[in-house]
């Protein structure tokens, strides 16, 4: 039973990858770039929420209802201003232009908030404490499920907003052949556009979920940013196929620390390596946005 708690509490933990890796999915499928910047976006969006909870003493969730459309205007005016200039010089530029973005992101967090580590679980209210025991070996945590309800209900909402609006299909054409959709009236810059918004304000959710699970500080996001690039690989590039990559990895890694604890993360890296090498090159692989 020590091993069913284990691969339950990695597929709870899964949750959280997934749900960090499906804007970093959807900005790959859409406009093919790596954001190197999705980690320090996750952060600054748990430091927003942090802010919002420290002056008001409001709940982190009700806080996050306020910091959401923040960070879905910030990724809107990120695309426009900074990325869309990028995206005309190459494949290179967009992928130094995020990194860049993610050092000043850092730096400017350290500058504001200090290297201190915060955290949100004090503020969250009984969700942080509250389980299921199932027997001496096995227990539910709520924080777990509710991540994971979370995380499906985000990548659903998306698969259904990507097949069933109008701007949905459009940034699926888009993401085919986005010369082909400007003859056809498509506005390319716009759906860039709403896709970084969107990937931004999934990634700010995220954070807000890791800031209440586990402490963060301002160079937490290179970490985030391997675990949902992790995630992303390992599922394939397809938004269903997150969910299933942020599972393995956290499955692995629970797995590995039930063996060791120093062997958490190595185990996670392990099996994303071993997808990397397979001929296939990810469990559901595709390189368009898709459910």
């Amino acid at each position: 039973m020590v091993w069913a708690n284990a691969v339950l509490q990695g597929v709870l933990l899964g949750g959280l990858y997934a749900l960090l890796a499906c804007g970093l999915a959807l900005m790959f499928g859409v406009m093919r770039i790596i954001n190197l910047a999705h980690g320090d976006i996750a952060i600054l969006g748990a430091y927003l929420i942090w802010v919002a909870v420290d002056h008001t003493s409001m709940s982190p969730f009700l806080a996050a209802l306020l910091v959401l459309p923040i960070m879905l205007g910030l990724g809107y005016l990120l695309q426009i201003v900074l990325l869309e200039r990028s995206l005309r010089a190459g494949p290179l530029v967009p992928l130094l232009t995020t990194f860049g973005l993610a050092i000043a992101i850092q730096n400017i967090l350290l500058q504001v908030f200090s290297p201190d580590v915060q955290s949100l679980g004090g503020s969250a209210g009984d969700i942080t404490t509250v389980s299921w025991q199932i027997n001496d070996q096995v227990s539910i945590p709520g924080l777990g499920i509710l991540i994971l309800a979370i995380a499906v209900t985000v990548l659903g909402g998306l698969h259904l907003f990507l097949s069933h609006t109008r701007l949905g299909r459009e940034m699926r054409a888009t993401a085919q052949d986005p010369d082909t959709a400007q003859l056809v009236g498509i506005n390319a810059r716009d759906v860039y556009a709403r896709a970084t918004a969107i990937a931004v304000a999934t990634a700010a959710l995220a954070g807000l979920f890791l800031a209440i699970r586990s402490v963060f500080d301002p160079s937490s996001g290179p970490t985030q940013l391997i675990f949902a690039f992790e995630a992303v690989v390992i599922g394939g590039f397809s938004l269903w196929g997150t969910l299933l990559g942020g599972i393995v990895l956290g499955v692995a890694q629970a797995i590995g620390a039930q063996i060791d604890p120093n062997y958490s993360l190595l185990a996670g890296h392990l099996v994303f390596l071993a997808v990397l090498a397979s001929p296939r090159g990810g469990l559901l692989v595709s390189r368009r946005v898709q459910a």
